[in-house]
């Protein structure tokens, strides 16, 4: 028989209420980063109910005990500390004098993992795979050279609008995390794929709908592409040119972008701005990738390698 989950206390739920939508006014925080805010203060308010505190009684050894009965990846628990922090630093800001149990907690030490890319010789196979003589063949070469043209985000480039191309300009305006809006140059050949999409396939896909779809890539019942489809396809395609399976996301080809882009002496600030990093530091570990390159090519061709 399933065990029935503790509470929340009213007075905490109302709390974790108030916090994420100060949080999503304030911050514009994706709804993803919300629902995991949530569903970590909720967790702990469960476990202090069954201690006879709340979330506003608690404090530090509360914290660290929570953390210690409720083991997680050090990613997970990275992301759990992060929920907390936010939650008590607004606490505070609400209620003068209010002590923050977080304050002391250490964080937890991140391991370091580089972005994997792939060669630029991979990518361009990977590019000519779709068969330009169907239709989901030219959507698909479309897609995947916008990707790696502007080094979108996944969730970006399914949720492209198509009234956010400017092909005369060659830009793209994306709306990334925190519903911040940035200006993205696609280059001559996506602009390319992207017109022959347009006047072809994505009419072949969108017929028989009443309304135009609003969104730039469709499926093959006229509606707007998902994370699955993209990421399906991309397997599909790296698998039938002899890409690993496991080597390929959709993110490889973002981290191909802004890798090849370093590797061709771009600036890293200009990098950062197309990539929507709201921190620098966030852009500087695809340094670290292009170093780790430079090692393997030295050991490979130096005759003292």
């Amino acid at each position: 028989m399933q065990q029935e989950e503790p509470s929340i206390a009213e007075a905490d739920r109302r709390s974790i209420d108030a916090f994420i939508e100060r949080v999503w006014s304030e911050d514009g925080l994706a709804d993803r980063t919300l629902e995991a805010y949530r569903r970590d203060l909720e967790g702990l308010a469960r476990w202090l109910g069954t201690q006879g505190q709340s979330l506003r009684s608690a404090q530090r050894q509360h914290l660290s005990a929570y953390h210690g009965s409720q083991p997680v990846a050090v990613r997970s628990l990275a992301r759990r500390q992060s929920a907390f922090r936010r939650y008590y630093a607004h606490v505070a800001r609400t209620e003068p004098g209010f002590d923050d149990p977080t304050l002391l907690i250490e964080r937890p030490k991140m391991p370091r993992s580089l972005p994997k890319a792939l060669a630029e010789r991979e990518i361009e196979g990977l590019l000519d795979a779709p068969d330009l003589a169907t239709t989901l063949g030219l959507r698909d070469r479309a897609m995947l050279e916008l990707m790696y043209a502007s080094g979108l985000r996944v969730s970006e480039l399914v949720q492209l609008p198509l009234a956010s191309l400017n092909l005369r300009q060659g830009v793209v305006r994306v709306t990334g995390k925190g519903g911040k809006d940035r200006l993205v140059p696609i280059g001559e050949v996506a602009v390319e794929r992207i017109e022959a999409y347009l006047a072809t396939a994505r009419p072949l896909l969108a017929r028989g709908r009443q309304r135009q779809p609003a969104a730039l890539f469709l499926s093959n019942r006229g509606e707007g592409m998902t994370r699955q489809m993209f990421w399906t396809l991309v397997k599909r395609y790296a698998v039938q040119v002899g890409i690993v399976s496991k080597r390929i996301s959709p993110h490889v080809l973002r981290h191909s972008f802004a890798t090849h882009l370093l590797n061709h002496g771009a600036d890293l600030r200009a990098l950062q701005m197309l990539l929507g990093h709201s921190a620098l530091s966030t852009t500087q570990i695809y340094t670290l990738v292009a170093k780790e390159g430079l090692k393997r090519l030295h050991a490979q061709h130096h005759p003292r390698g």
